[in-house]
């Protein structure tokens, strides 16, 4: 599936993010303007402090910017107080995390159920629940685990559960940030030929990653260097991960 001509699911503009380190002022983000479509697959690179780790809290809606416009399917995200904002990260986007992520006490099933829990936009039973969660772990190939404990698990397991509770939702847009980083480069190609399917699904994906050949699975790749945009291409010779999937 390619990206749509439609309405941006994310739309940028002159987003700055300034922050106060004792007298020195910090620009992590300054004045970035960007517009992701809906169906776009689209990497975010730069080196370390370059301000994508802040672009990526922003249109998480864990931080705000100091100035400029974030909006979200056309919500002005950046207007919204905390508890408007914590709606909106549950229900419209799903996080998928280097380090997984998961209540090590629980099992695959639970951690995929829990989001679930705190949605305003599904109204489940338990046992509707437990379908849903049950339904996004066969999308990842878990079907088999879902009792399994994270302890249980392989690190590319544990990304894929970490996928299916992103998935639970039916969330808007999917941000991975550096979802492949604790993982070998077999595991990684396993991972991102889920992300390359759900992106053929339909489903917006933002990654952020370090590594070359991981942004090369993407569609279109952006970089920042000291907290602003520098490149934006599209990928010309995409890999594919079907075959490890």
């Amino acid at each position: 599936m390619t990206a749509s001509s439609a309405e941006p699911v994310i739309r940028l503009r002159d987003l700055t993010r300034v922050y106060q380190m004792g007298e020195t002022e910090v620009r992590a983000l300054d004045g970035v303007t960007l517009d992701v479509a809906p169906g776009e697959f689209l990497a975010v690179m730069g080196p370390s402090g370059s301000g994508k780790s802040t672009f990526m809290n922003i249109l998480g809606c864990l931080d705000r910017p100091t100035s400029g416009t974030y909006v979200l399917e056309g919500v002005d995200v950046s207007t919204l107080d905390r508890n408007e904002r914590a709606g909106i990260r549950n229900d419209k986007i799903g996080f998928v995390f280097q380090n997984f992520n998961l209540l090590s006490r629980t099992s695959a099933l639970e951690n995929v159920e829990l989001p679930l829990l705190y949605s305003r936009k599904h109204r489940l039973s338990d046992a509707e629940q437990l379908v849903k969660a049950r339904e996004c772990l066969g999308r990842v190939g878990l079907a088999d685990r879902w009792d399994h404990t994270p302890a249980q698990l392989s690190g590319g397991q544990q990304q894929r559960v970490a996928i299916a509770r992103a998935l639970v939702n039916d969330p808007s847009i999917m941000l991975g940030d550096e979802p492949t980083g604790n993982l070998d480069s077999r595991t990684s190609d396993e991972v991102m030929g889920i992300f390359q399917a759900l992106n053929e699904e339909g489903k917006t994906i933002v990654l952020i990653t370090h590594e070359h050949d991981i942004a090369e699975y993407a569609r279109r790749v952006v970089a920042f260097r000291d907290g602003r945009l520098v490149a934006d291409e599209l990928v010309k010779a995409r890999r594919s991960a079907k075959g490890a999937r």
